[in-house]
């Protein structure tokens, strides 16, 4: 990588895995598994870089609605390999987040995956967020249903933010979608008010440590001005 002024928090729209496939014959969880294998990859070249959060879009609350055997699919991909993962994970000092409705899930996969969020939670390096059956809307209801629980009558803006899944975690400073794809597709509505989106229009499998590359060099080269 070259000698760039780095954003502290990344944040990643993981789409095109399904295409990926289609284009090669494959069925889609063969583009699923490439996937977690690029997931994998970015996690370790962030963690490397000095990264300070990375958030990936792994599983949105609308992915419930695909055919049923890809969800389960997908289901045990991600417990599967986040426990695999793990040792890795500890070993690079990452600490892991999960933000979503986890409830949702099965209890083998919500007890896999709340188990290596918990033996990673001392951590003190880069600290991964997966989104999990998550959605932006719905963790703007899950806030203001916390807030109306503690009686809150005036609600500012530092209320919202702490009662959301990402509670503790800096707004993202870069956003990149992949598969050149042009929507926000309900990733991180409140967070993202000034982060900067850069669009890759390669599919998340062909997303490597090049493409990571393009996408700093083009934040640079921007100006946050925060609406000065």
């Amino acid at each position: 990588m070259s000698d760039i002024t780095l954003p502290k928090h990344i944040a990643i729209i993981m789409d095109g895995n399904g295409r990926w496939a289609k284009k090669r014959l494959m069925p889609r969880t063969a583009g699923h598994k490439k996937g977690f294998d690029t997931f994998v990859n970015t996690v370790e070249t962030c963690s490397d870089m000095g990264i300070e959060y990375l958030t990936v879009y792994a599983f949105s609350a609308e992915n419930w609605n695909r055919e049923q055997g890809e969800v389960s699919a997908l289901m045990e991909l991600m417990s599967r390999g986040i426990t695999k993962y793990t040792p890795d994970l500890m070993r690079r000092n990452i600490r892991l987040k999960l933000l979503g409705d986890i409830d949702r899930f099965a209890e083998k996969y919500r007890n896999a995956l709340r188990g290596a969020e918990d033996y990673l939670a001392a951590n003190t390096g880069m600290t991964l967020c997966i989104c999990l059956s998550y959605g932006g809307r719905q963790e703007l209801v899950y806030a203001f249903n916390r807030l109306a629980q503690q009686g809150k009558t005036e609600i500012t803006a530092e209320d919202i933010s702490a009662n959301l899944y990402t509670a503790g975690v800096p707004d993202p400073d870069l956003i990149i979608r992949t598969s050149g794809e042009y929507r926000i597709s309900n990733f991180l509505l409140w967070q993202s008010a000034y982060a900067e989106y850069y669009f890759a229009d390669v599919f998340w499998p062909d997303f490597d440590e090049k493409e990571l590359q393009k996408a700093l060099d083009a934040y640079t080269k921007r100006e946050r001005r925060y609406g000065r």
